[in-house]
């Protein structure tokens, strides 16, 4: 009786080594006495105890946030930047066999290449045009990963933290930009003012009846006023009749 429990227990311990169930994102590498045989996934697997072997990979899209890097830029600022790099494993058996630590040799180059990136471009650049360094960095970690087995589908710079110096410099950069804008429109208003004044005046020129209109409107807005001194400017238009007629009695 004893020897049959044996024999049961001796049994089950064998199948539950030689059945593996993966998953529908999982593939396993198995390896037959030290050499690869076969990538077999998803469903149930079966292997031959003691001389197989299986290890499991992932296919899913891993999201690496990527620490702090303390970066010098081209200009000589020192700046702490930080990114996240979204990759997957594409060919389960590279990932396996070509690198010892795929996940963590991934981090560590994305963390000098970083570094690298950033050092050689300036200050301006990383904050105006992180699009641009953010599709350099991809495509080298990409490179660098593919005999690894592994696709680097997006980098993305996450923040980039400044001195105290250089935020306040940059503060000042940039309200000088907002004044000068100001002052530009202004100088356009200004413009585009007197050249409606010009045009206006030119009007005038031709219609002397409109000068008395504006004449009479200018008296009325003056009259809707609460002054106690009113100035009525008289035109020298009005006279001239006048005159006309003295010069002829003369």
């Amino acid at each position: 009786m004893i020897g049959w429990v044996v024999l049961v227990i001796f049994l089950v311990i064998i199948l539950s080594s030689a059945i593996r169930i993966l998953n529908e994102y999982e593939r396993g590498v198995i390896f037959r006495l030290g050499r690869i045989i076969a990538t077999k996934g998803p469903g149930l697997i079966f292997l031959i105890p003691v001389v197989d072997k299986m290890q499991k990979v992932s296919l899913r899209l891993v999201t690496m946030d990527v620490p702090t890097q303390d970066v010098i830029t081209k200009d000589n600022v020192s700046v702490k930047v930080n990114a996240v790099v979204y990759f997957r494993v594409v060919d389960s058996n590279k990932a396996i066999v070509e690198v010892e630590n795929f996940l963590y040799a991934t981090s560590q180059l994305a963390q000098t290449t970083l570094r690298s990136v950033c050092g050689e471009v300036e200050l301006d650049e990383i904050l105006s045009e992180r699009e641009k360094i953010n599709l350099r960095l991809q495509d080298i970690l990409d490179r660098s990963t593919d005999p690894w087995g592994i696709k680097v589908t997006l980098v993305e710079i996450k923040h980039i933290d400044l001195p105290e110096e250089m935020k306040r410099a940059i503060a000042k950069q940039a309200e000088a930009e907002r004044e000068r804008r100001a002052k530009v429109i202004n100088a356009k208003g200004e413009f585009q003012a007197a050249q409606k004044l010009i045009e206006a005046a030119a009007l005038m020129e031709t219609q002397p009846m409109s000068l008395q209109l504006r004449y009479l409107q200018t008296l009325n807005q003056i009259a809707a006023e609460n002054n106690s001194t009113t100035i009525f400017p008289i035109p020298i238009d009005l006279f001239r009749p006048f005159l006309k007629l003295i010069d002829k009695e003369k």
